[in-house]
């Protein structure tokens, strides 16, 4: 394929998705607003972490199969991948989908191919994009093709899933879908399936709002477990073994730029219907709240009226540097209105994005009372709790996420509490 490309959105999803087209071969030209992030890919420097990444960035723009600049260009093909992100309310923020489509309309030309990657609630192509193309003069399905076609890829993992998984296609006609089949043939080994542009955004706001349904399950169980000695690990890994059964896991709460976000999407489509979605989301989102709620009382149990805490962890998730949405930032909020002292540290976050975030874990954990794990980054499960322990003032370690070696811990003289376990910690109320 000879066509050119341009893509709008050079972040999580953009950069990796322009990226993987330019390497095999087309001609890619990345546009973003950010003028900090566009002078640094240009430089071949990274403004986000991805397995992988470094290295086929220097080859397409040595290459000279990836340009980058402020302002998009002509070209056969328009993705568009910017953030979708939701409002205070839990409304749908829309206007970088309709700024970006707005800034393509002067270069849009007869035969062109606009997709949408972004993740956004159905019928976001009908209400928001077609209009706005409205003003290019051309007639859609016929001189102006269209579609959605959803990333549905996990950070770390980007350019792995970028090829394996299936994909979604839905375009506004038929001609829409086979040329977006065309172009993400290019590099995709998976099924790609066909179907209409709003059923293709209703999908993928399904998918994540399956998973945020499943977490809030695993969290409701986790604050059941903690009350009736039982370690909910323990019962979930069990209960998995059923062949029908996929229980997920619990956790501090949802972060990222989808699964904490998508299921309000069909809220505020639906807000009558879409009942058992909002509760999930509700008790997702007052994880963060149950989390310093627990550190509270793990402190008082020992006496300690003032404690310190460590906090190890700002990513949403592990081995990447995403804060999107991250639950961490809710709990040191939280920790922050009960007044708790305490230091931030994440290896994979290199500049200091909150005020109390340290770059030295030994500073972080210095005089602490507590160290408190938000994300299971591998660093974290490789830590010499003996190396820590000198430092600290109070021994404690309260694993959210379930990611520490017990015994190992123990042996260093800690004692190790674990979010939804009362097995091992049965005098907690």
């Amino acid at each position: 394929m000879s066509k050119k490309l341009c893509v709008i959105g050079l972040g999580y999803i953009g950069l990796p998705t322009a990226v993987m087209f330019a390497s095999h071969g087309l001609q890619v030209h990345g546009m973003d607003v950010n003028e900090k992030a566009v002078t640094m890919i240009r430089n071949k420097q990274l403004h986000i972490e991805e397995n992988g990444l470094q290295e086929r960035l220097n080859a397409v723009i040595d290459s000279g199969n990836l340009t980058v600049s402020t302002t998009p260009e002509e070209a056969d093909i328009f993705i568009i991948a910017v953030p979708s992100p939701i409002n205070a309310d839990k409304t749908a923020n829309l206007e970088y989908v309709r700024t970006a489509t707005k800034s393509i309309v002067p270069y849009v030309r007869k035969g062109n191919l606009v997709i949408l990657e972004s993740t956004v609630p159905p019928r976001t192509v009908e209400d928001v994009m077609m209009p706005v193309l409205e003003e290019t003069g051309l007639v859609f399905g016929e001189e102006l093709y269209i579609s959605h076609s959803p990333e549905r890829v996990i950070p770390g993992k980007v350019f792995e899933e970028l090829v394996n998984n299936d994909r979604i296609v839905g375009g506004i006609n038929e001609e829409s879908s086979r040329l977006t089949e065309e172009l993400y043939r290019t590099f995709v080994k998976g099924t790609i399936h066909i179907t209409d542009a709003t059923t293709a955004e209703m999908v993928k706001v399904i998918e994540n709002t399956y998973r945020d349904i499943n977490i809030a399950f695993a969290n409701e169980l986790a604050k059941i477990s903690e009350k009736i000695n039982v370690n909910v690990w323990e019962a979930i890994k069990l209960a998995n073994y059923h062949p029908r059964v996929n229980i997920h896991l619990p956790g501090p709460g949802v972060g990222g730029h989808c699964i904490a976000v998508d299921p309000w999407f069909l809220v505020e489509l639906q807000p009558d219907l879409a009942k058992m979605i909002h509760l999930a989301r509700s008790t997702n989102d007052g994880m963060p709240e149950h989390t310093a709620n627990r550190v509270q009382e793990l402190l008082n149990k020992q006496g300690i009226q003032k404690g310190r805490v460590a906090v190890l962890g700002l990513a949403f998730k592990a081995n990447i540097d995403d804060m999107r949405e991250s639950p961490s930032m809710d709990v040191l909020r939280h920790l922050e209105s009960q007044s708790t002292d305490y230091t931030a540290y994440d290896p994979h976050i290199k500049e200091n994005k909150h005020p109390r975030q340290t770059q030295d874990i030994l500073e972080a954990v210095d005089h602490a009372d507590m160290i408190l794990i938000l994300t299971d980054h591998a660093e974290f499960k490789e830590m010499d709790p003996a190396q820590l322990a000198g430092k600290m003032r109070t021994r404690i370690v309260f694993d959210t996420k379930n990611c520490l070696n017990r015994s190992k811990w123990e042996a260093a003289g800690f004692e190790l509490y674990a979010l939804g376990d009362s097995k091992h910690q049965s005098g907690i109320q």
